[in-house]
């Protein structure tokens, strides 16, 4: 590690230098069809304008609009992840185009926050995620460290953090390739309680 990165280091807890979280037990969900903005409103979701774009919700979920008519809900932290686990089992199949997309399964999930994690996505995505590129509420789907992830930008100039959701399977080696690129910067992995 450089000795200048060893001096912006001073003062600075791990969260707002370089850690990742494993957030793969928090619910999430995805929604799919012509008539899923409907739904969401309905049930009280404010929706991103447009696709590849995130917003966060009043109680600290998070909805992420992935195409036209595809959504992905992330729990909140604040309720580890009920309400979207609750709005997951509730929902049933009616004749309208809103198709169920469960993720927990399907999807692993890591939170990189510090004022490095551009730096460290820039060793594994060819994807430009600086702030002035890929400003908060962005979303990215892309690959990094070979495999494809979704990478959304939830964080601030203050306390930048990315969410990051790819193959389940591929959790145990994508949370290896994020450690490796953050070594430089004196990254460093944290439970859960740490964010709450």
């Amino acid at each position: 590690m450089s000795s200048l990165n060893a001096e912006n280091h001073i003062g600075l807890s791990p969260l707002q230098r370089c850690a990742v979280v494993d957030l793969t037990e928090v619910p999430r969900v995805g929604f799919r069809g012509t008539d899923s903005a409907a739904y969401l409103l309905a049930r009280g979701f404010v929706l991103p304008d447009s696709p590849n774009r995130a917003v966060t919700q009043v109680d600290g979920s998070h909805v992420a609009r992935l195409s036209q008519t595809e959504y992905l809900v992330l729990g909140s932290l604040q309720d580890r992840g009920e309400r979207i686990a609750d709005e997951e089992a509730r929902w049933e199949m009616d004749h309208n185009a809103n198709y169920l997309l469960p993720r927990e399964d399907s999807h692993g999930w890591l939170q990189l926050s510090g004022v490095y994690i551009a730096e460290v996505m820039a060793k594994l995505c060819a994807v430009d995620l600086r702030p002035q590129a890929f400003a908060r509420g962005a979303v990215a789907q892309t690959s990094a460290a070979r495999i494809n992830v979704i990478v959304i930008n939830l964080g601030s100039v203050a306390s930048p953090v990315f969410q990051i959701l790819f193959d389940r399977a591929s959790l145990d080696y994508f949370k290896g390739a994020l450690m490796d690129a953050m070594g430089e910067f004196d990254g460093t992995v944290l439970g859960i309680d740490a964010l709450v």
